[in-house]
């Protein structure tokens, strides 16, 4: 018998424990995240989940946001790294 026969999938009213996009046995999809309970289907009530895709909070393309990266000319350089030393000012 193949591992994944022997899973158990999660069910309605279990805490989520992986972010991400599950199906249940209907097809409905839900974007769920870690400690939300899965919610139960209209239609069928109790069901299992399975998840489809992991959520993740990264660039997929690999690259840093351009609004994330100081330009030359911009006054507003809080919340970017202008370099890889720098210090927090204040507190």
């Amino acid at each position: 018998m193949e591992r994944k026969e022997q899973d158990m999938l999660p069910l309605s009213h279990e805490k989520v424990e992986v972010d991400g996009v599950y199906i249940n046995e209907a097809g409905r999809e839900e974007h769920l995240h870690r400690g939300q309970h899965f919610p139960a289907d209209p239609v069928l009530g109790k069901s299992e989940w399975k998840l489809t895709e992991y959520a993740f909070d990264n660039h997929h393309e690999g690259r840093t946001d351009a609004r994330l990266v100081p330009k030359e000319n911009d006054t507003d350089k809080i919340g970017k790294i202008t370099h890889p030393r720098r210090q927090i000012e204040g507190g």
